[in-house]
């Protein structure tokens, strides 16, 4: 437990690196179901909120749910897409419907599906870490150009300065300040940066000036939730996804902050996801499962309190109260989040690389787990829609790559290392070898 000063400062560097991506659900939701801008207000709102208690419970635990490291919430972005097809059909309520049977369903099943944990040696947890870096990098690059690939100014050259700006500033920081300033060093870049992009009139604050000073987040605002089969199929099937995402996050985290993850953690782990899912049905959310994005956060900082990522998950839960706050944060620039991103997203494939110099690659088969895995791994990184002539549920699985890569490397390390006790083999130690 540190200080309250360092755990606030700590834990609005979590949130100022989250922010972006838990805000993008809602955006997308709202404009593709066609809401209007107070409906829009009033998901965002919703979504923090629910993501500061989601994380609450992930980082400090309640009853039987929570891994207790420092791990952040959001809501994922793997379901997307079937919300959209569900919610043009049924609306929002059908939306959250499915959303909480789902999640009931991920609670009912965290104990049996961490039982998988044996599958995931240093060769797999190498391979998941370094393609979620590798994967979340085109989000940094995509902020770095502007944030909207449609737009005529994407990729402007005052775009890509200010994120070589905001970079050279963490860069700056880490390496010339000590102890708190230089763990601090991605919360000062992105300070410095916004503020040199507010002087270069890069920085619009309008929407501080016409948001409420309050709001309150209440059960079922958009109506009863309504059920129908085929839609919670569909959820059900994302929320297997999001377990196994979740799965190599916290393997991920565990590895950054040198604490084993048992089966007994990641069923907390995974319950906490279920539980938070349900309670985003309720409270006009989404489905959460652990945020990939302050993974990389975690390694750079070298902090590895839990209590960080709680101060995190207040800060949030005041942000979904208090509009006009979050209003302010959601005025930093995308290239200067885009400069602090490719550092950040950097640091996760880093840590997976360290990771896999562990493993031993001679006289095992492990080369070829990494090579397929990581190759199936970006297939949906170079061509987006490679798998759109697939079956919709086919596509739910296969369009992230960090779950088509991780589901790659459990399946080629069981099958090329041996079932009776893949973990040691991955290792490759000689009385496993064969």
């Amino acid at each position: 437990m540190l200080p309250f000063g360092q755990l606030f400062t700590y834990g609005l560097q979590h949130v100022l690196a989250m922010y972006a991506g838990a805000v993008a659900v809602p955006l997308i939701i709202a404009n593709a179901l066609g809401l209007s801008k107070e409906q829009l207000i009033y998901l965002i709102n919703a979504d923090l909120f629910t993501c500061g208690i989601a994380t609450l419970i992930q980082t400090l635990g309640f009853w039987n749910m929570g891994i207790r490291i420092p791990i952040i919430q959001g809501v994922t972005f793997a379901a997307v897409t079937p919300m959209i097809i569900i919610g043009k059909t049924h609306g929002l309520t059908g939306i959250y419907g499915s959303i909480m049977v789902a999640g009931l369903v991920t609670y009912l099943m965290s104990p049996y599906f961490s039982r998988l944990i044996r599958f995931f040696p240093p060769v797999v947890t190498g391979t998941i870490i370094t393609i979620i870096g590798v994967t979340l990098m085109p989000v940094a690059v995509r902020w770095a150009a502007g944030g909207n690939p449609a737009a005529k100014d994407f990729a402007a050259f005052p775009y890509i300065c200010m994120a070589l700006v905001t970079l050279v500033l963490v860069l700056f920081f880490y390496r010339y300040f000590k102890g708190f300033l230089s763990n601090i060093a991605v919360l000062l870049g992105l300070i410095c940066g916004t503020a040199i992009a507010a002087m270069l009139g890069m920085v619009n604050f309008s929407q501080v000036s016409t948001a409420a000073w309050i709001g309150v987040t209440t059960p079922f605002a958009f109506g009863l939730p309504t059920f129908d089969l085929a839609s919670i199929v569909a959820m059900i099937l994302v929320m297997l996804v999001v377990m196994t995402e979740t799965t190599g996050d916290c393997i991920a985290v565990g590895e950054i902050i040198e604490k084993p993850v048992t089966k007994e953690d990641l069923t907390r782990g995974l319950r906490a996801d279920g539980f938070s899912t349900i309670l985003g049905g309720i409270l006009n959310s989404f489905p959460y499962t652990a945020f990939a994005q302050n993974v990389g956060l975690v390694g750079l900082t070298r902090v590895k309190s839990r209590f960080v990522v709680a101060a995190a998950g207040a800060i949030l839960v005041i942000l979904g109260l208090f509009p006009k706050v979050a209003a302010v944060i959601a005025a930093i620039p995308n290239p200067v989040l885009g400069g602090a991103g490719i550092a950040m997203f950097g640091m996760v494939a880093a840590s997976g690389i360290k990771t896999l110099s562990k493993v031993q690659f001679d006289g095992t088969h492990n080369i070829m787990v990494v090579a397929i895995s990581m190759g199936i791994g970006m297939i949906t990184l170079a061509v987006p829609n490679f798998y759109h002539n697939f079956p919709n549920w086919a596509q739910v699985i296969l369009h992230s790559g960090i779950t088509a890569g991780s589901v790659t490397a459990i399946i080629l390390n069981a099958i090329l290392n041996g079932t009776d006790k893949p973990a040691e083999a991955a290792i490759g130690k000689q009385e496993y070898i064969g």
